[in-house]
């Protein structure tokens, strides 16, 4: 530490330094910011909206589509800055504040996933426990304790964080503050912190996705044993949209926090976290509307008063 000054910013070097190449990213990126603002703005006033989607499945679609909006909105409009700047830099303090807002975030979405794996499981396998079951009361609390449960698991670690030395280096190989490429730059032996990081992303990782697979296996089951071909493709049709949004999430989330990788994988790395960053938060206002009569219904019951 005596050869080296603390750091009090950061630089984000993820982007060749090219002028025509930041305003092609920045125009493509304020573009798809744009589409995610309103996709999911809409799904949020469309369940608020309209009487026919107050059930506890679309109060936590509304949720996730918050949280897509947040997690986009944590990340992209710091990355639109930086493109259109000459340092590409964020302050000290502002790199930790976006980097526990998009863990804690992130954290919360993993959890609602699981929660609404439940809410389908309560659905389709008991259908007449359902209203008693899943209340408001009991709805919102589930809600309630997955916003509080993501900020604060990750609140402890962020907290350590930010307490430690930067003095190696202010470079950041990425376009937002992620841990994994923070705690590179930390002049202590971080050695123990990132094996309970990975412990941490795998436990609310793993553990939510073991939550959605046991709940979809019982749903399977279930299906299965209808005996009606159109009841079966019913119940099948209100779990598509929300396997496709467990799919998507996980599969790169997985690959980036919870595999072990080294220095050959933090350019793939980028590239998956710009899917989980732009792509995902497009996706799933479309995957609800398009695989779901109700929103759909909803959807043209607003234009057409509207219009």
């Amino acid at each position: 530490m005596e050869n080296h000054s603390i750091v009090n910013e950061f630089v984000f070097t993820a982007f060749p330094k090219s002028f025509g190449l930041e305003i092609l990213f920045f125009i493509l990126f304020l573009i798809l910011y744009i589409i995610i603002i309103l996709g999911n703005v809409i799904i949020i006033i469309l369940t608020l909206w309209d009487t026919h989607l107050q059930l506890p499945m679309y109060f936590f679609l509304g949720n996730i589509s918050f949280l897509e909006m947040s997690i986009s909105t944590v990340v992209i409009p710091n990355l639109l800055v930086i493109l259109l700047s000459y340092r590409k830099t964020i302050s000290f303090v502002g790199c930790f504040v976006q980097c526990y807002l998009y863990f804690a975030l992130g954290t919360t979405d993993f959890i609602l996933l699981a929660v609404m794996s439940f809410d389908r499981y309560v659905a389709i396998c008991n259908p007449l426990q359902y209203v008693v079951i899943m209340n408001w009361n009991t709805s919102f609390y589930l809600a309630l304790a997955s916003w509080m449960g993501g900020f604060l698991i990750v609140l402890t670690p962020a907290v350590i964080k930010a307490m430690l030395p930067y003095c190696k280096s202010n470079e950041i190989n990425h376009f937002f503050c992620d841990s994994f490429n923070m705690m590179k730059l930390v002049c202590i032996d971080t050695t123990l912190l990132q094996l309970f990081d990975f412990f941490m992303y795998s436990l609310v990782i793993v553990g939510s996705l073991s939550i959605t697979i046991w709940s979809y296996t019982i749903i399977a089951i279930t299906i299965y044993r209808i005996p009606s071909v159109t009841g079966r493709h019913k119940a099948f049709s209100t779990c598509v949209s929300h396997l496709f949004l467990v799919s998507l999430g996980y599969g790169g989330t997985i690959f980036i926090y919870v595999i072990p990788k080294g220095i050959y994988y933090l350019k793939l790395n980028k590239f998956i976290s710009l899917i989980t960053i732009f792509v995902t938060p497009i996706l799933s206002p479309f995957i609800f509307s398009l695989r779901n009569q109700a929103v759909q219904n909803a959807f043209m019951n607003i234009y057409f008063k509207v219009k």
